[in-house]
């Protein structure tokens, strides 16, 4: 099974290198790309670098910062393209343990087969490390209201160290996703899930990031606190909507 991961970059010269280092000496047998967006620090420069003494190693750069939903669908289409039978999200800050990802990857070529497997930090076994009581609060309040907006059976809907099967991505309208940040993650979760696929959780640890400055701001939680509004208030009307086809139906066999 050949199995990509991907980490999207933006202004990540300082925790790349350590992270790239610790990833391919932990799980040798992965593909990594890094999809870069033209990195004023000289991320995508030094990924290059990188590739020329690693064949496993991967470089996408685009034009400009398009954000984490798109850095991620770009992966994808990479990914599906050249035939990986596995797909894992992971943050190239170090915040996302690779001794971690054996459990995940393992987790993903069980049975019954999963159809996303989510590293997960609020599920019994998982922990955050040097996380400011304030994120971790942010954190589960997203998923809080996610589960509550959208009837999530998940835990930490916001993770970001994740494994796709390619059979799950070629069934999802990969096209019509436009969200970003952590409310990607939140739509990829809510996706699959209306799809009726099977999502497990496997417990990590998350660690803070030691190098860089996070890409956490107030426009992507305003940005996921909308969307999550739009999106349960149109799953209610739908469901409303197929309740009142149903009653009539009902009563038009009986009438």
């Amino acid at each position: 099974m050949t199995t990509l991961v991907i980490m999207p970059t933006y202004n990540e010269r300082e925790a790349l290198p350590t992270t790239l280092a610790h990833l391919r000496q932990t799980v040798p047998e992965v593909d990594v790309l890094v999809v870069d967006d033209s990195s004023p620090d000289g991320t995508g420069e030094w990924a290059d670098r990188a590739t020329a003494s690693d064949s496993q190693v991967h470089v996408l750069h685009r034009a400009g910062k398009e954000g984490l939903g798109r850095a991620y669908l770009d992966g994808f289409r990479w990914a599906m393209e050249r035939g990986y039978d596995t797909v894992v999200e992971m943050d190239a800050d170090g915040s996302h343990r690779p001794e971690d990802l054996p459990a995940l990857l393992t987790a993903a070529r069980s049975e019954p087969a999963p159809d996303l497997v989510i590293g997960s930090r609020w599920v019994p076994g998982g922990s955050v490390v040097n996380w400011p009581w304030t994120r971790q609060l942010i954190s589960k309040v997203g998923t809080g209201y996610a589960r509550l907006a959208l009837r999530l059976t998940v835990r930490d809907a916001t993770a970001g160290f994740r494994v796709y099967p390619a059979r799950t991505l070629r069934r999802l309208p990969l096209g019509e996703v436009e969200s970003q940040g952590y409310c990607f993650q939140i739509d990829m979760t809510w996706r699959v899930q209306r799809a009726r696929g099977r999502v497990i959780e496997v417990p990590i640890t998350f660690v803070e990031r030691t190098q860089g400055r996070s890409k956490m701001s107030r426009a992507i939680a305003l940005e996921a606190i909308t969307r999550l509004t739009e999106w349960g208030l149109d799953d209610r009307r739908r469901r409303i909507k197929l309740r009142i086809e149903k009653l009539a139906q009902a009563l038009r066999r009986r009438a």
